[in-house]
């Protein structure tokens, strides 16, 4: 009879702990909905921690991800999904990755991520980001496929912003590329300063707004025709 009882006991306990779990459930999906008709970002992230918490979901691990790499958290972004690549990653979870790990500097983990997302939907938006940081590791062969792959198929309507300056701006992806192909020459040979010049100003031709491509050539001329030195007076 004492045994009966005892289970009769644990079967009430857990159908309460699930009436309990579901109700908590409703609660924060209906918190979760109206923080979004609220605009409240933070508000969201509670809401999709706590039904992460109560009903593990993937979907919703990244989007929970994702709105942190929007609000520029991208530790917490990874620490939500993983640093790692997986196979059975959504596009999204992907794309966090790659570009939470671009953020905090980290070129070549970074790179894991883009090369996949370009593998698995090339574009020359991804592309440009792999040629970009193919640069930075020094991997001037590389940087070359994915540049000339975004020369042959930009296309006249596709802009690239930039954030280098007091305000943004974009620029054909053309010119984009173009300036990353004045970079990548440069880097390979720095005796070469003319050759990478003329990408530049092929660049600045198509975007004459282009500042940080003018930044570079006025550092490449610089280095083609330093000032002279200072004159010493005699004492």
């Amino acid at each position: 009879m004492k045994k009966v009882i005892g289970i009769l006991l644990v079967l009430v306990a857990f159908q309460a702990s699930a009436q309990t779990n579901s109700e908590l459930l409703k609660h924060y999906e209906a918190y979760y909905a109206q923080m979004k008709t609220q605009g409240d970002m933070q508000g969201v992230v509670n809401a999709l921690t706590h039904l992460n918490i109560l009903s593990p979901n993937q979907a919703r691990l990244d989007t929970l991800a994702v709105l942190y790499m929007n609000g520029g958290k991208h530790m917490q972004a990874l620490n939500t999904i993983g640093f790692d690549s997986n196979p059975n990653d959504s596009n999204m979870a992907v794309e966090v990755k790659a570009v939470s790990l671009k953020a905090l500097n980290e070129p070549q983990r970074a790179l894991v991520h883009f090369e996949e997302l370009f593998k698995r939907a090339p574009n020359v938006m991804i592309a440009y980001e792999i040629a970009d940081l193919k640069i930075q590791v020094n991997d001037i062969a590389g940087a070359t496929v994915q540049i000339e792959y975004g020369i042959a198929n930009s296309k006249p309507d596709e802009m690239r912003a930039y954030y280098d300056s007091q305000t943004p701006y974009q620029v054909p992806a053309k010119a984009a590329f173009l300036y990353l192909k004045g970079l990548a020459k440069y880097k390979l040979n720095q005796n070469d300063v003319d050759g990478a010049m003329v990408l530049l100003d092929e660049a600045i031709a198509l975007a004459p707004n282009f500042n940080i491509a003018l930044v570079s050539k006025k550092a490449l001329e610089a280095i083609k025709n330093p000032p002279p030195p200072p004159i010493k007076k005699d004492n």
